[in-house]
């Protein structure tokens, strides 16, 4: 039996060979403590659970759900948008529900490359970013981050013969994994190097919620959203979705906002794919957009706790790490021992302590070195799993 080509590069996936490793601990008998996945451990909130509820009973949500059938959640994706960030959003033509933001950032390469086409994306970065990409048949030019930069690209780096075959370019900030924040400006100049490159400009915002400083900057957000860059829309789409702020992962509810034609394209695609979600799972996301938004700030508030915790545990056993200002992850630079094998210290350390991270080299060539730990347990249980790592690191 034969396979198409495309599924080679497929084949590797982080979370896939660690939940290979996470088997095997388990089968040992460790206790697991699973740090591994981003996945609240937090639960949704009441009132979008009861509007969920309701709908059960409606014999009225039970059939498929088309486009048009979507026009209050795009409504209120839009009016939530435009109370946050002040730009005005036409829910008709500028928002299109999603099965979560994976399921649009993995399928728009197909709205916009040919076979060959370039993208351009963040090295490390999140691994749904490539496989779409791959399945497009395009080809990925990673743009390393470092620590140095901010873990921002150096657009001036990318090679004019790559710039003439680039189609797409795709950031996302807060980031996936290293936990950096993106100033204004720097999507100011993102914006403006598409603009003059004819590339369309892809923002993955899944973490514009998970900020952790105290106050608000005169009342602007904390994480910028692209289209602050490009109010008009001009060459930019940005992907939002519920699982992060709303804990609402396991609902699979998402949206993106961007320029029509972008829009009209995706949606094109999806059309080909599937229809919507469950109409019951967007009256709950509904519920969350416009209802109260105190559990969203709870849950920042849990997440700086957790941050806290973790990174003075690990200050303690010695591995000294820089304290996030945003997402629900500490991205740590590894021991001088493992620092050339990310896989290898992920795989031993959860087959002989049970605590599972994120290798950093299942993000990118530029994440070898590193490693990634998921806030999804409440402190006690991290402070015992930096116990086990420091037994493990001794």
């Amino acid at each position: 039996m034969q396979f198409a080509k495309r599924l080679q590069p497929l084949q590797s996936n982080v979370f896939a060979d660690m939940d290979k490793a996470k088997a095997v601990a388990l089968t040992a008998g460790l206790e697991l403590i699973d740090l591994s996945l981003g996945s609240s451990d937090l639960s949704a909130e009441a009132h979008v659970i009861s509007a969920i509820a309701q709908s059960l009973y409606d014999r009225s949500t039970h059939g498929y759900l088309l486009f048009n059938g979507t026009q209050a959640f795009r409504q209120a994706a839009a009016s939530w948008y435009e109370q946050k960030f002040g730009i005005p959003v036409n829910p008709e033509t500028e928002v299109l529900p999603l099965i979560g933001s994976q399921e649009g950032t993995a399928h728009l390469p197909l709205a916009v490359l040919n076979p060959g086409d370039f993208a351009l994306l963040l090295d490390p970065g999140y691994p749904s970013h490539a496989g779409g990409v791959h399945l497009a048949n395009g080809q990925i030019y990673p743009m390393p981050i470092e620590a140095g930069n901010g873990f921002l690209p150096v657009f001036a780096d990318i090679p004019t013969p790559v710039l003439a075959q680039s189609r797409m370019m795709v950031l996302s900030y807060p980031h996936n994994p290293t936990t950096a924040i993106a100033p204004l400006s720097f999507f100011k100049e993102a914006v403006a190097f598409c603009q003059q490159h004819n590339i369309v400009l892809v923002h993955d915002f899944p973490y514009v919620d998970s900020v952790f400083e105290e106050t608000e900057n005169l009342g602007k957000p904390l994480a910028p959203s692209i289209l602050q860059a490009d109010p008009d829309k001009s060459i930019s789409i940005e992907f939002f979705s519920l699982s992060k702020s709303y804990n609402m992962g396991g609902f699979r509810i998402g949206y993106a906002i961007g320029h029509p034609k972008l829009i009209s394209a995706l949606r094109q695609i999806k059309a080909a794919v599937d229809f919507n979600q469950y109409r019951g799972i967007l009256n709950g996301a509904i519920a969350a957009l416009t209802g109260p938004q105190t559990g969203v700030k709870a849950g920042v508030v849990t997440l700086r706790q957790r941050r806290d915790t973790f990174v003075s545990a690990l200050h303690r056993i010695g591995w000294y790490v820089p304290t996030p200002k945003a997402t629900m992850y500490i991205w740590a630079k590894l021991p001088e021992q493992w620092s050339q094998d990310s896989v290898g210290f992920c795989t031993q350390l959860v087959q002989k302590t049970g605590v599972a991270a994120s290798p950093g080299a299942g993000f990118g060539k530029s994440g070898e070195g590193y490693v990634r730990f998921a806030l999804v347990h409440d402190t006690p249980i991290l402070e015992t799993a930096v116990e086990r790592i420091a037994e493990f690191l001794s």
